[in-house]
């Protein structure tokens, strides 16, 4: 009886790990979009130590169960290294007739996706694509299908390398960087600590699920999302004029969407199917256009529609960044080319929102119109008053206003004129950059702004609440100032104070407006404000410096952190980095090590808040 009791419950807790199970290559796109990518056969990556698993992310994939412990018990680790512990068998094994034991291949083909790149030859998307990724396949759960993917997992055909140098690289090279297939562990481990912040902040993004590490640094990173399709995806039919594949794959798309009721009362009609889709990709790029320049998030956009989800989510974290200030003369350096600046993004987005109108264009016509027929399109008409919308409703939701009064605000003509004009005084600070001109940094160039605009949404409406009136101007400067700024950076000219006096007066117009909107006294208002505003607009907030400066301490601490350790790290560390006024801290228990490592982390931001 006692054996019968064992064996019931070894049962039951292999089947606990299941759905890992369908993460086995099979994926719905394969059928339903021909030529949409490129098939490998794989095989065991030996060597493999799992060193993050996001256990909350794991849970609402339906991959552990709900009252599954924090804890990667052996039967989960060698689950998660047998579904993920994987590298091809690519086009160099084949021609070298490299044979592997065939206890070792993988059952089934896994696909590398191909979509547009800039950086390949054409810029057509006949050769580009998913260069060191492979899709593991789809779960559901919850009625959402989540795309996993992993990059790492060796060198493909779709590679830039591989066109730029015309041959097939063989996996792990060590003359080629990107061309090699393999990612390093603090790829996985930043990614891992931004994705989660930005996921927390309610800025879409793909998720890690797991860093598996190797030998000499290197690593797998295995990373989730509902749908994982990005506009590249897309436009590589396009601009190949491959009518029947773009219907196919914004079939899929839609699909998808509505089958994940992230679509709500999706029309039957083709036709007006495609105008539902236009106004989502609208909706949606106005949307995180606005919220990447309002919260300095730098996401190297372009017309290729490469580095952004099809629902403005961010993916690839090689070159994101959250800047402290609004450093918008900062551009990434890819070796061959800079990358656009933040303030450039706006613009690329646009380029993006006219290419999905010649792409909604040419499904519905079957006639393929130049780019340039659609630069004066409704569809880019709509993106900019969306844009305007958000960029209005973000300041206003800074200066700590609350969401249910803002459309309140927007909608008075008057106050939204207001709301506009402080934008403008607001952004004449913002965007002031210093007098040492631009430099090189580690990984690009810069030309430093100056002021922290959070500092004066923080504590003006505080310091207004207690003296009743304004501040004096060089008290203005003394707060925004940084550590960017030099003496001549914040000399108070006679144009910064004329400046400093339109922004308050705009400031206290906007508090005595919208108190009489909403029926509320000012001081109410005003104590309100200063309690959302200090959340919202925290002192210390992470920058992509400061992800690169922990996750070197991680690496570091690494070798005594188990997974656990450093999820739960994680876990406390985005609850700390949560901006969002109504929502609780979290209550994780640490030990006395973790806290002192947490400890660390928080000195870091706060060394690094105004930086890039």
């Amino acid at each position: 009886m006692r054996r019968n009791k064992i064996e019931m419950t070894k049962v039951k807790k292999n089947n606990s790990y299941d759905k890992f199970e369908q993460l086995d290559g099979t994926h719905s796109l394969k059928d339903a979009v021909f030529g949409a990518y490129v098939e490998y056969k794989a095989r065991k990556r030996k060597g493999g130590k799992l060193s993050y698993f996001n256990f909350g992310l794991a849970k609402e994939m339906g991959l552990v169960p709900q009252n599954h412990d924090i804890r990667v018990t052996k039967e989960l680790e060698n689950k998660i290294l047998d579904t993920f512990s994987i590298i091809i068998i690519n086009e160099y094994d084949v021609i070298n007739k490299i044979k592997y034991p065939e206890k070792e291949i993988k059952p089934n083909m896994y696909m590398a996706t191909r979509y547009l790149q800039l950086q390949h030859p054409g810029s057509v998307g006949m050769t580009s694509g998913d260069g060191r990724s492979i899709w593991n396949g789809e779960v559901k759960h919850n009625g959402v299908v989540w795309d996993v993917s992993s990059v790492g997992t060796g060198a493909t055909c779709l590679s830039p390398a591989t066109h730029k140098y015309n041959k097939f690289f063989e996996n792990g090279d060590p003359s080629i960087s990107y061309g090699c297939g393999y990612s390093e562990i603090d790829e996985g481990i930043s990614t891992a600590f931004f994705s989660e912040v930005l996921h927390r902040n309610s800025i879409p993004s793909e998720r890690v699920l797991a860093v598996i590490e190797f030998e000499k640094g290197f690593s797998i990173t295995v990373r989730a999302y509902p749908n994982l399709l990005r506009p590249s995806h897309f436009f590589n039919h396009l601009k190949q004029s491959q009518w029947e594949r773009l219907r196919d794959i914004t079939h899929y798309y839609m699909n998808k969407q509505v089958s994940n009721g992230a679509w709500k009362d999706f029309p039957n009609n083709f036709s007006e199917q495609l105008d539902y889709f236009m106004d989502k990709m609208i909706e949606k790029f106005a949307f995180i256009t606005a919220k990447f320049e309002d919260e300095y998030i730098f996401c190297w956009m372009d017309w290729d529609g490469d580095n952004i989800l099809m629902d403005g989510g961010i993916i690839d974290y090689g070159s994101i960044r959250q800047f402290g200030l609004f450093h918008h003369e900062y551009r990434y350096d890819d070796v061959e080319r800079y990358s656009t600046t933040i303030k450039e993004q706006k613009t690329k987005c646009r380029h993006i929102i006219q290419t999905f109108a010649q792409m909604i264009d040419y499904l519905k016509t079957r006639k393929k119109k130049p780019l340039n027929h659609f630069k004066n399109n409704k569809a880019l008409k709509k993106f900019d008053q969306k844009y305007e919308y958000n960029k209005d409703f973000n300041l206003l939701y800074k200066m700590g206003f609350e969401e249910k009064n803002i459309k309140k605000v927007i909608d008075n003509k008057k106050i939204r004129k207001h709301t506009q004009d402080f934008r403008n005084v607001f952004s004449y600070f913002e965007r002031m950059k210093s007098k040492r001109g631009q430099y090189e940094t580690a990984d690009g160039i810069n030309w430093d702004a100056v002021f922290c605009m959070r500092d004066i949404l923080r504590e003006l409406p505080q310091m207004i609440l207690i003296r009743g009136d304004k501040i004096e101007a060089d008290e203005f400067i003394e707060i925004i100032k940084s550590n960017y700024a030099s003496d001549e950076d914040i000399r108070l000219t006679s144009s910064k104070k004329s400046q400093i006096n339109k922004y308050q007066d705009l400031y206290l117009s906007l508090v005595n407006e919208i108190s009489k909107l909403i029926n509320v006294k000012k001081e109410s208002l005003l104590l309100n404000m200063t309690m959302r505003s200090s959340v919202i607009n925290k002192y210390d907030r992470v920058t992509g410096d400061s992800i690169s400066y922990i996750t070197d301490k991680v690496l570091k601490a690494k070798p005594k952190l188990t997974p656990e350790q450093i999820y739960e790290i994680l876990e406390e560390f985005t609850h700390y980095q949560n901006l969002d006024p109504t929502k609780q801290k979290s209550k994780t228990n640490l030990t006395t090590r973790e806290k002192t490592i947490l400890k660390s982390f928080f000195r870091i931001v706060k060394e690094c808040r105004e930086g890039i």
